[in-house]
């Protein structure tokens, strides 16, 4: 088994346990102790378990996939006013690429009018950019369900046909040991495509995101601005070093 789809393997095994045994893993990955002592090592270096005696146990501050019906329902006012603020960073001309993503998807109503183009991986965008006379593409892939969201490698394919002048990507962790994070693999690579693709790469998060990580990189901090609704003063300073912070 490869490296990674251990550590996918262990991770989903905390996530749904909250604990598990070296013993067992080394049982079921068929791999050596010592080999199986490296890879909580690493998952713990990178905040995503913690290390006990004989295993591991989940990290508190370590985030999953949810469904994006429940995530309509979260920090709505925030993620309003980071979508007016996103807006109007959008100037005519600009060809946009929007992630999908409940706080990306409320800037869609602050673009009307805007002589742009938009390319989205958000089948739940594809609504409002009709609504508000958008002119918009939707990248081609496999459908996620549980985010309505299209991945897989044809939609990174499909992504390098383009390029950006500017992108507002979501996520779910951000963190100064683990970076900018995102639960899904498939996800996570769609979102770095798009960042290597645009001029001006932005990250879009709310207070919730921040110290928290998730499986899967997106992107380093230095790669990216973030726009958020959290003060520098209240955000790890590592972080406020490495990366352009954009308070609304």
């Amino acid at each position: 088994m490869l490296t990674e789809d251990r550590y996918e393997y262990i991770i989903e095994n905390i996530n749904r346990n909250n604990s598990v045994k070296l013993k067992d893993l080394v049982d079921i990955l068929g791999t050596s102790e010592s080999t199986v002592r490296r890879d909580l090592d690493e998952l713990e270096a990178r905040g995503l378990l913690k290390r006990v005696r004989g295993g591991a146990i989940s990290s508190s501050n370590f985030t999953q996939d949810i469904s994006i019906n429940t995530r309509k329902q979260e920090n709505t006012d925030s993620k309003i006013a980071l979508g007016r603020y996103c807006a109007s960073l959008v100037e005519d001309g600009d060809c946009l690429y929007l992630d999908a993503g409940t706080t990306t998807n409320e800037i869609i109503p602050f673009l009307k009018g805007k002589d742009i183009v938009v390319v989205t991986n958000g089948i739940h965008n594809i609504d409002r950019l009709v609504e508000n006379k958008i002119r918009s593409y939707i990248i081609g892939g496999s459908i996620k369900p549980m985010t309505n969201t299209i991945v897989g490698e044809m939609a990174v394919e499909n992504l390098s046909h383009y390029r950006f002048t500017i992108a507002f990507i979501g996520a779910n962790g951000i963190s100064y040991n683990s970076s900018i994070t995102t639960p899904d693999v498939s996800e996570a690579a769609v979102k770095k495509k798009a960042i290597q693709l645009s001029k001006r790469p932005y990250v879009v998060a709310d207070s919730s995101k921040f110290d928290k990580v998730s499986f899967s990189e997106i992107c380093r901090l230095e790669d990216v601005s973030i726009i958020t609704n959290v003060s520098e003063a209240e955000i790890d300073p590592r972080i406020v070093e490495a990366s352009e912070i954009i308070t609304i």
